[in-house]
């Protein structure tokens, strides 16, 4: 098990996941429409939100590319990270909304694991990754990520602790 990469890979993951919060901070709602573009799934609930938008879709395949060469991986290896990263953003949001949980509800592991696992997976023929690395980093992101949410919050980034 290669203990760097699944720390380089830990750090794009939180990277991925943090920039769609960070725009919408330093952002507001500018730049901002919804990727489901308001539509209603067959049972009337909105398909994903008004929270998954383009914009934080954008900041994350970016930010994720901008910063693999600062831990030694491709910035291609980067961007399709924070594209799978969202994906299982938007999977998560998409099984919330069908339990009928209102937007940017707390569901701890279905906020993370897809979050975690989809991009992982993506990549695991990429970047030599085995099953039980992608475990580890799976797990080291859904407690690390509950933890940082709670930094973000106390540093006024996200509006909720969770």
């Amino acid at each position: 098990m290669d203990g760097t990469l699944i720390l380089r890979l830990l750090f794009l993951l939180i990277v991925a996941n943090g920039a769609p919060i960070i725009g919408k901070r330093a952002l507001g709602a500018a730049f901002a429409p919804p990727i489901d573009g308001g539509a209603r799934f067959f049972d009337g609930r909105p398909l994903f939100g008004a929270t998954k938008t383009w914009r934080g879709l954008a900041l994350a395949v970016l930010a994720a590319a901008i910063c693999a060469p600062l831990v030694g991986l491709p910035a291609s290896l980067g961007a399709r990270l924070g594209a799978f990263a969202m994906a299982g953003d938007l999977f998560s949001s998409f099984v919330k909304r069908r339990l009928g949980l209102a937007e940017s509800s707390r569901a701890p592991g279905l906020d993370q694991i897809p979050e975690a696992l989809v991009p992982l997976l993506a990549i695991a023929s990429s970047a030599a990754l085995g099953a039980a690395e992608i475990v580890v980093v799976t797990a080291l992101f859904f407690f690390g990520s509950q933890a940082l949410s709670r930094l973000m919050f106390d540093l006024r980034v996200r509006e909720r602790p969770f």
